[in-house]
């Protein structure tokens, strides 16, 4: 990095895009802040706004937006509010933009960055689950580059032969299990809220760690590693990794293994992401193997953690299928959280919507609108069933 990377970070609020701030603000002379968007904590934007000093900011909420522009007046940032709003940040120039809205929300704005030929870190799940092969096509044809800002992915990125695919015999995501590895299907059956979300080594938001104790965000990642990396489906693999310190691997044909380790901190691979192609000392911790003492692996139970059958099922339908599943996990996990449903009722939401839901060929990202909304309409219905059935005697939970 020879001059001044102009960055726009889309999701700033969420902890992602707080932790890109906070890198930012380390070597402050390297970066120049485009824009920032959120939805509704227009306490936290104006923190960030009063860190970063971006030249705009988009707030989805109107009342949001209102509230961070009075906080901001006799300075020079413009806010604005709206769907529109989040779309023009998108589309400003920019040389490098973090693409950290959570779902559907973030899929327009998110191609919107792709197409403007920008290095787009991707931290949306949604872009690459539901329209995978838009994203990458557009990237490519616009003359950008896609960084997976996952610490799954961002490990294969950095240890992946992207020069000789031919070499690489298959990649290894590494998942931690979460708080239920060691539980039996009896015992899961029986989890709460509260269990669901005590991760053992990460600090996530409330969704994200209920699909990692399901693991179906190891589902999901299996689904965006096939559109990331020259690799088929059959060559994407997980073990279960406790300690979390392996983040991921690639197996070469000629027997090596190479595996990119790190403490389980979100601050490294999104300053892979932000520095690349450099790298930037950003960490005050560091690795300690001798202090850890062991790593330890084992294979997935598919019969206790369903979520890797049903992704791999999408995965290889194609289509539409993979949002079918996201669409109908989210809605499953909010039924969760809500406690309108089990642990292991997540599993039969998503699998129920993936045997009825009509998968189609994936054209444009209206019809994966279509597929997400219809989707989530089946779930809704197919939970309402299930609670109405239980209230009056006709289900054993």
């Amino acid at each position: 990095m020879s001059s001044t990377r102009t960055i726009t970070i889309l999701g700033a609020t969420g902890s992602v895009g707080q932790t890109t701030c906070a890198l930012l603000t380390e070597t402050p002379e390297r970066f120049s802040v485009i824009a920032l968007t959120g939805n509704r904590n227009a306490a936290m934007m104006i923190e960030l706004a009063r860190l970063v000093h971006p030249e705009f900011i988009a707030m989805a909420d109107a009342k949001a937006a209102a509230t961070v522009r009075d906080a901001l007046v006799g300075t020079s940032i413009k806010v604005a509010s709206g769907d529109e709003a989040v779309m023009e940040a998108a589309q400003r120039p920019a040389d490098w933009i973090m693409a950290a809205i959570v779902g559907a929300a973030g899929l327009a704005p998110t191609l919107a960055a792709v197409r403007q030929g920008a290095t787009v870190a991707l931290a949306n799940k949604e872009s690459l689950v539901c329209a995978g092969h838009l994203f990458t096509e557009a990237s490519k044809a616009a003359g950008g580059r896609l960084l997976p800002a996952d610490s799954e992915h961002n490990a294969i990125f950095q240890v992946l032969d992207f020069e000789r695919p031919e070499t690489i015999d298959r990649i290894v995501l590494t998942a931690s299990g979460g708080p239920f590895r060691t539980w039996s299907t009896a015992q899961m059956a029986q989890a709460t809220r509260a269990n669901a979300l005590k991760h053992p080594n990460w600090d996530m938001g409330a969704k994200i760690t209920i699909d990692s104790a399901t693991m179906f965000n190891k589902g999901l990642e299996m689904i965006e590693a096939s559109h990331l990396f020259p690799v088929s489906p059959d060559q994407i693999d997980v073990v279960v990794h406790p300690q979390s310190i392996i983040h991921s691997m690639v197996d070469y044909r000629d027997g090596s293994t190479l595996a990119q380790l790190g403490l389980p901190d979100m601050r490294t691979p999104l300053a892979v992401c932000l520095y690349w192609p450099d790298r930037a000392g950003t960490s005050p911790h560091k690795l300690d193997l001798a202090k850890i003492g062991q790593l330890t692996f084992e294979a997935p139970d598919e019969d206790r953690f369903p979520a890797l059958r049903l992704a791999r099922e999408a995965m290889n339908r194609g289509g539409t299928a993979p949002a079918v599943m996201n669409a109908a996990n989210e809605i499953a996990v909010k039924a969760f959280l809500e406690e309108q449903i089990s642990l292991l009722d997540i599993a039969d939401v998503v699998e129920a919507c993936l045997l009825t839901q009509p998968i189609v060929p994936l054209t444009d990202l209206e019809t994966v609108w279509a597929a997400d909304k219809a989707t989530r309409a089946a779930a809704e219905h197919y939970i309402a069933r299930r609670t109405a059935r239980l209230a009056a005697g006709q289900l054993r939970r």
